[in-house]
């Protein structure tokens, strides 16, 4: 169990004590208010922090849950408890809406796009009369069971707590699952996700709309506690406020949720009263100081003060209850000989510039292919059409026998072809196991449901198992805890070639594997692809390392300025004028 999930449970275990403590109503009240803020910020934690994706809008869906049970309640009669539900659903709806439209966007643009939807919400509520405009609905009923009086006080502390403790538990189990680990990999760009048989636009919809559903609950919640709604609540101010919450506590983490409310919420009561004393005039003063605060925590803690605990924690090796899991299922593999890839005349054109030009060659079962010239000849460009990373002008592409011109990356992967990338594309803050199983998304079907709900734990225990063999297959056994962004330059790429054989491929494609890597790490990795060889494995390499081309290769496609200048051999390449001419100038 992590530490932050152990946390959690302590704290579960602490919630129906401080509700029996005679505190005063005030600092039930406080804590309410702290839960309600949280429990918006845990969304926040999943779509900023782990995603990557940043947005000031989440106020507004706190406002669709909060005037959905208002306006039903009140006009209808519904049970309060239906009326969830109901909000639920249209916070659903509208997420799903805003998300396939703003979520395309990339860089300042999706922000900028959650500010304005999330104005747009917040008129839309101040001026329909239905919603009573920016007076807002008054007289709802607070929550009750069975004929208790939930109220504003300690049983209301007590649902609200034990709700954001759920949501808390839940988000922990999605990172720690098939669909976490592609969530994860959303926040370092497409390319690597997408290679992994990951669709990253429908999990950038999927963390928005779960995000959506935890505001709109809090929303719920609120409108009860205060009995009454209207929209100064659920503004663009609140958006930012949601977001500072999170960002000082720590956005990378669930804990950063509960942290960041609580000093926010009880620094702004008390900054309230104590700046207008000390200044001697009233005035929103907290607003400067907080501003301030904001610098200083993003220049000198930019992982939110959570992280200074999460440093000091030892973190606790996975436990290791895989050993008698179930092994995947494998795709069967082309007979040795058998051709696998066919590449005929393919181009990529960047407006007037012709990068790759008609380049045709062949690669068959069992056999290591080198795609070698000197540098800017094309190759990572060539390497990218092939694996779909990039669309080609015209060619075509046969992958045993099927025809995979215009597919994109994570269908090729899903056919059974993986690839490693010329910089190393990892997960930092995950362990070298669970990078590698990120590999083994395509044979899995765990969806986000059954992971919040941790019904998928017999697959997460073939995954890890898969995975610790693809690392021992490598050499690399002795490194399963240890998490990746502390492992040198070597082991990372080993570590890469690993989460590309989870994918079960037919075909490995390795991009400059040897890039950086000293004498030792390079004769090691030549041992590893000579082991894959043995064991039947096709590969082609892109490499600028010439020893260990010659060394490990069957056959070799030689490129300049784009076009095909010769293939062959090993010997037949060494031997050519033209290459040697191409590297050195002159063919001397």
């Amino acid at each position: 169990m992590n530490n932050q999930k152990l946390f959690i449970w302590l704290l579960a275990a602490a919630v129906p004590v401080i509700a029996l403590l005679p505190l005063p109503d005030f600092w039930i009240a406080q804590l309410n208010y702290i839960g309600l803020y949280a429990l918006v910020c845990l969304g926040l934690v999943l779509l900023t922090g782990v995603g990557g994706l940043t947005s000031f809008g989440q106020a507004a869906f706190v406002g669709v849950g909060a005037y959905t049970t208002a306006w039903l309640t009140l006009n209808t009669g519904m049970s309060p408890w239906l009326t969830l539900f109901v909000g639920l659903g249209l916070t659903a709806i509208s997420a799903i809406v805003v998300g396939a439209i703003t979520l395309r966007m990339s860089g300042h643009y999706l922000p900028l796009a959650t500010i304005a939807w999330g104005l747009s919400l917040y008129y839309l509520m101040g001026n329909l009369d239905a919603l009573g405009k920016y007076d807002g609905l008054l007289g709802l009923k607070s929550l009750s069971i069975g004929g208790i009086d939930i109220g504003q006080g300690r049983l209301f502390f007590v649902l609200t707590w034990t709700l954001l403790i759920a949501g808390a538990i839940a988000l922990l189990n999605l990172l720690d699952s098939r669909p976490g680990r592609a969530i994860r990999s959303l926040k370092g760009g497409s390319q690597m996700a997408e290679a992994m048989g990951i669709s990253t636009f429908r999990y950038k919809v999927t963390i928005f709309l779960i995000a959506a559903l935890f505001a709109s609950v809090a929303g719920w919640l609120l409108a009860h506690f205060q009995r009454t709604v209207n929209p100064s609540a659920f503004g663009l101010k609140m958006g930012i406020e949601y977001l500072f919450m999170a960002v000082i506590g720590g956005v990378g983490y669930v804990w950063g949720a509960i942290v960041g409310a609580g000093l926010i919420k009880l620094l702004d009561d008390y900054l309230q009263v104590a700046l207008p004393a000390l200044i001697g005039t009233s005035g929103s003063y907290e607003v400067i100081v907080f501003g301030v605060a904001m610098v200083l925590v993003l220049k000198y803690l930019p992982e939110g003060i959570w992280s200074l605990v999460a440093r000091k924690l030892p973190r606790p090796p996975r436990k290791m209850d895989w050993q008698d899991a179930e092994p995947l299922s494998t795709r069967t593999k082309p007979a040795l000989g058998e051709l696998v890839l066919r590449i005929d005349k393919i181009r990529k054109q960047f407006g007037g510039l012709t990068a790759v030009n008609d380049i045709s060659f062949d690669l068959h079962a069992g056999k290591i292919v080198g795609l070698i010239g000197p540098n800017g000849a094309g190759k990572s460009t060539t390497f990218n059409l092939i694996t779909g990373a990039l669309s080609k002008t015209s060619g075509q592409v046969n992958y045993r026998g099927q025809d995979i011109t215009s597919l994109p990356s994570r269908e090729i992967s899903r056919l059974g072809m993986a690839r490693t990338f010329q910089h190393v594309k990892m997960i930092p803050d995950m362990t070298v196991l669970e990078n590698v199983a990120l590999g083994a998304y395509t044979r899995g079907e765990s969806g986000v449901i059954s992971s919040m709900l941790r019904t998928n734990t017999a697959e997460e225990q073939r995954f890890m198992r898969e995975a610790q063999h693809q690392l021992e297959r490598i050499g690399m056994g002795n490194y399963l805890h240890e998490l990746a962004g502390n492992l040198s330059m070597g082991p990372q790429r080993l570590m890469e070639i690993a989460r590309a054989l989870c994918c079960d491929p037919a075909l490995l494609l390795l991009d400059e594997p040897a890039a950086g890597l000293r004498h030792k790490e390079k004769r090691e990795l030549a041992q590893v692809l000579r082991q894959l060889q043995g064991e039947g494995m096709s590969i082609l390499l892109v490499e600028h390392d010439m020893d260990l081309v010659m060394e490990v290769c069957d056959h070799l496609v030689v490129m300049e300025f784009g076009t095909l200048l010769t293939q062959g051999s090993p010997a037949e390449i060494q031997a050519s004028p033209a290459v040697r001419a191409a590297y050195l100038g002159t063919e001397h």
